[in-house]
């Protein structure tokens, strides 16, 4: 029996409490990892492994549960807190069970040897009793809990498992990722204290990856987005060597991302990546930019030099501050039902101040969200918007319909992106036209809310020419067909350009000509 009133009873009790609550401090405590160089260390966290146990503990304290898609750059240290947390986790519980998930088998046979290490070197004060014991399964006889792996190459792995903790690694590179999202996924609650992990470098469009992380990242399911820059790691930085001059982008890009911990020797680092990339046969620029990108959307970047929009175009404006002026114009592309969402975006002049989604919204649900922005609904007096551009086609003539009917003719117009362009000589149609005149608006000294949800979206339609080499943007349906939802805030911002709005006391409401004017007039 324990003797509750012995000299340092409480003390201890209070220790143990902070190893089973404090997961950072357990980590330093009785966590041992084999570093790169040397040998056995302590875990103590770096910047990204720190900044993603900020993002879970709050969505955990938040939601009870765990669910979290990671975005990283190589070799960041997220598979180690993973499988910490989790041994850290099931090793204090009763009956729950982890399962890992790799991409392929050496993988599988790493991350365990990372388990064993933890379980090896772990103080016997809290060290949990051994049951079973295998090449891919430890078994914690007295709490009736246990950790597995398995390895994604195979369809059934972990399909008939019931599991509170999942960690789901390079899920980008599953070979069977639809399969196993229908299988072992399956069996994971939407309970209290269960977690998923689904971590991976980019490895392009169109997979399964992606497609949860566009979810997540618009907010559509429990997950939430976690990036983590390849900057944040001392290791990918070199002295700067002698001599050493930045380029104009690396001169861009340290005054983007300087604040964030960017220095010149991670630049002069990236020199020597980006070059060992290029002898290998590949892009070197745009291979290091999936490999360690500087944001989520460059991440997901496609190889070609098809956008119409380049990423840098946008960066620039996202971390650019300008005053607004002028017209104030929203934009709003209706959607209904399906994966598709109703964006609507606010511009005034060279600023987009914000951009708004909405899912599964009817006709009348999406006329009553902008009649509010139109009219304040309590006291009926009208807001200082200028002029609403609509889609019309689909959902959107219905909602046109509504809001004249409501008295808002004169500021509620209907655009129709297949119709002909103002610019007939220049663009197969009014979309392609809206779109470019997104695309000249950058080149000036804009500004953009600071998303990478808008800079995907905004980067993510190709271009072509028809026989006339007048402009064609990609089709929504060819861009499904490449793994890329509907660009919902892009083309929102992009009726925003869909002709000139004078400021109130200068409209003209019967003007109809889209000719380029100053952007702080309107257009």
């Amino acid at each position: 029996m324990i003797d509750t009133s012995a000299p340092g009873y409480a003390l201890e009790k209070s220790r143990r409490q902070r190893l089973k609550d404090d997961y950072p401090h357990y980590a330093k405590n009785c966590l041992k990892i084999r570093p790169k160089r040397g040998n056995l260390a302590k875990l103590t966290m770096n910047r990204a492994q720190l900044a993603l146990h900020k993002k879970v503990e709050g969505q955990r304290k938040k939601l009870g549960f765990v669910r979290v898609m990671v975005l990283k750059g190589r070799q960041q240290g997220i598979s180690t807190y993973v499988e910490g947390r989790f041994y850290w986790r099931v090793s204090h519980r009763r009956g729950v069970q982890a399962f890992i998930l790799p991409h392929e088998e050496p993988a599988t046979q790493n991350l365990f040897k990372m388990v064993e290490r933890y379980h090896e070197n772990c103080p016997k004060q809290v060290k949990p009793k051994t049951g079973t014991a295998s090449a891919k399964e430890l078994s914690f006889v007295k709490l009736d809990s246990g950790y597995k792996v398995g390895t994604a190459g195979s369809k059934g792995t972990g399909r008939s498992s019931t599991l509170q903790f999942f960690h789901g690694s390079e899920v980008a590179f599953w070979p069977h990722a639809d399969t196993h999202a229908m299988g072992v996924m399956q069996g994971i609650p939407r309970e209290p204290d269960t977690e998923v992990f689904l971590e991976s470098t980019a490895n392009g469009i169109g997979n399964f990856f992606h497609a949860q992380w566009k979810l997540a990242e618009a907010g559509v399911t429990d997950y939430i987005a976690v990036f983590l820059p390849w900057y944040w790691q001392p290791e990918y930085t070199i002295p700067v060597p002698s001599g050493f001059r930045l380029t104009s982008g690396e001169a861009k890009l340290m005054e983007f991302f300087e604040a964030d911990g960017l220095t010149e020797g991670h630049l002069a680092w990236r020199r020597l990546k980006t070059a060992e990339f290029t002898s290998g046969g590949d892009n070197g620029e745009w291979k290091f930019r999936q490999e360690y990108p500087f944001t989520a959307a460059e991440a997901f970047q496609t190889s070609g030099d098809d956008g119409l929009i380049s990423p840098e175009q946008v960066l620039t404006a996202r971390k650019t501050k300008v005053k607004a002026s002028g017209a104030k114009i929203v934009g709003v592309d209706p959607a209904r039902f399906g994966d598709d969402k109703t964006g609507i975006a606010f511009r005034q002049g060279r600023v987009v101040s914000k951009v708004i989604t909405y899912s599964k919204k009817n006709t009348m649900e999406v006329a009553g969200i902008c009649a509010a922005i139109l009219q304040d609904p309590v006291t009926e007096i009208a807001t200082d918007i200028d002029m609403m551009f609509v889609d019309e086609g689909g959902l959107g003539a219905g909602v046109i319909d509504r809001l004249h009917e409501l008295g808002f003719e004169d500021r509620v117009t209907g655009v129709n992106g297949g119709q002909r362009a103002l610019d007939k000589d220049r663009f197969v149609n009014k979309r392609a036209e809206c779109w470019c005149a997104i695309r000249d608006w950058l080149t000036l000294m804009v500004s953009l809310p600071d998303s990478d949800l808008i800079q995907g979206d905004l980067c993510a339609p190709m271009y072509t020419y028809d026989s006339t080499y007048r402009l064609l943007l990609e089709r929504k349906e060819k861009m499904r067909d490449r793994g890329i939802p509907s660009p919902d805030i892009g083309d929102a911002i992009s009726l925003t350009f869909a002709a000139p709005v004078a400021p109130g006391h200068l409209r003209n409401k019967h003007r109809t000509s889209v000719d380029v004017v100053d952007p702080d007039i309107g257009y």
